[in-house]
């Protein structure tokens, strides 16, 4: 019989949010998450399963049964024919970046992180840029997962397809997932190109810069009309990458974050940090050519919070006009870190924020300078105010404050999610207090 750990202590990456459930356990097999789960039935607890614990808010914490499936990761299978993966929920995305390369395969898009595994990555509706495609579970074409009785239920296109819908932003409520298969393309490498204009060109030439670059984001510096663009495409040119003690990310961002401790001292100096920031790190025109995986990540150095909504993309103008307006005539709201602005196309998800549009994702950030706190009350409600103004939706992962009723209003398929849930865990097994808001 497995056995399970007690006195352990979850934190999230951020250390934002912690629990202390009553059991940890690492199974290493089906057999032993199963025994779990028969336990947990039989002793009235619920279960979380948690990959890496990236997501900065408390969707991860559980005061019972505490499961990590970083023993269960394997990968299972490989169809070179249909470029197509199976592998165990708890891989790394960094170990299947690493396996793929190997086969000459690449995932087609990835977020901003690999230290995440495949099925916490996919269950939270993580994303990237990229209007030619979705968010990162809309390359999984089949998921196994386990149910709260104990059962293993495929699904796909052809199987199961409405809780295949279901499961692919699955919020770790429908069971626990155990196998997921992967839509794979030939491996590539990404050309990048960073250059500066002002956000009225930006949204000017919005239309020009989605159809010119495949995987189009750009940063937004608030306090100013400060934009850094950045094109991403596929590209035949060998490996180049530039160097620049300030670009590399890790001096100039150390530098930020004894410049924003001091701001704590004198809020005031927040906008010229911006300013500072900008100009040393990302005015200038920088190409660089790398392999698509390392193209996508980037180091995420510091502690933070985050939030991050999708509107609709006819939205993207009204909505950072309006964001840029409240903050301008808000000088002493600190607003730490440039606006990152990208786009996904639809899918047909049931709870992913581009369900059945393509959409606007702006993230934004509230640093904690040496672990310090920061009052962010302000920006955050005035930011999900102008998001749901504006037809918005959250990112599951991410710091919001929706509940049931809000859910119910932006997403056409919440009900049936809903009774696909109660279908599957009709006992509540797999909620905890995160799930409860969402749901009741």
């Amino acid at each position: 019989m497995v056995q399970g750990t007690m006195g352990y202590e979850f934190q999230n990456w951020a250390t934002t949010y912690s629990c202390h459930p009553e059991l940890y356990f690492e199974p290493t097999s089906v057999e032993e998450v199963r025994q779990i789960l028969e336990l947990a039935k039989q002793r009235n607890k619920r279960v979380k399963t948690v990959g890496c614990g990236h997501s900065p808010s408390d969707i991860a914490c559980t005061d019972d049964y505490f499961i990590r499936l970083n023993k269960i990761n394997r990968l299972l299978q490989v169809d070179k024919e249909k470029k197509q993966v199976t592998v165990e929920a708890g891989m790394l995305l960094s170990d299947l970046n690493e396996k793929l390369v190997t086969l000459g395969l690449a995932l087609s898009n990835i977020g901003a992180v690999s230290d995440v595994t495949i099925g916490g990555v996919i269950g939270t509706g993580t994303h990237s840029t990229g209007i030619q495609h979705g968010i990162l579970a809309t390359q999984v074409v089949a998921m196994t997962l386990m149910t709260a009785a104990g059962d293993t239920l495929e699904c796909s296109d052809s199987i199961n397809r409405e809780i295949f819908q279901a499961a692919r932003l699955h919020l770790g409520c429908l069971g626990v997932v155990l196998t997921i298969t992967i839509q794979c393309v030939p491996a590539f490498n990404i050309h990048l190109r960073q250059f500066p204009q002002t956000l009225t060109e930006v949204l000017n030439d919005l239309d020009t810069h989605l159809k010119q670059s495949e995987y189009f984001r750009f940063f937004w510096f608030p306090n100013t009309d400060k934009v850094t663009v950045f094109y991403a495409d596929r590209t035949d040119k060998p490996i180049k990458t530039s160097s620049s003690w300030l670009r590399d990310y890790a001096i100039g961002y150390y530098l930020l974050e004894f410049l924003l401790w001091i701001s704590t001292f004198f809020p005031c100096l927040v906008p010229w940090i911006t300013r500072l920031f900008h100009w040393l790190v990302y005015s200038a025109k920088v190409e660089q050519v790398k392999q698509s995986d390392k193209a996508f990540n980037f180091d995420c150095l510091f502690k933070q919070h985050v939030s991050d909504w999708a509107v609709p993309i006819k939205q993207t103008r009204t909505a950072l006009e309006q964001l840029k307006e409240w903050l301008d005539s808000n000088p002493n709201v600190r607003a730490h870190f440039p606006v990152e602005v990208r786009f996904v196309r639809a899918d047909d998800i049931l709870l992913s924020p581009c369900y059945k549009q393509d959409s606007c994702f702006m993230n934004i950030i509230m640093y904690r300078p040496y672990g310090k706190e920061l009052p962010r009350e302000r920006y955050w409600a005035m930011y999900e105010e102008i998001m749901k103004r504006n037809a918005g939706r959250p990112h599951w992962a991410k710091a919001h404050s929706c509940l049931r009723q809000d859910f119910e209003k932006m997403y056409p398929a919440f009900d049936k999610f809903c009774s696909i849930r109660e279908e599957l865990d009709p006992s509540g097994m797999f909620l905890n207090n995160y799930l409860e808001k969402a749901f009741f």
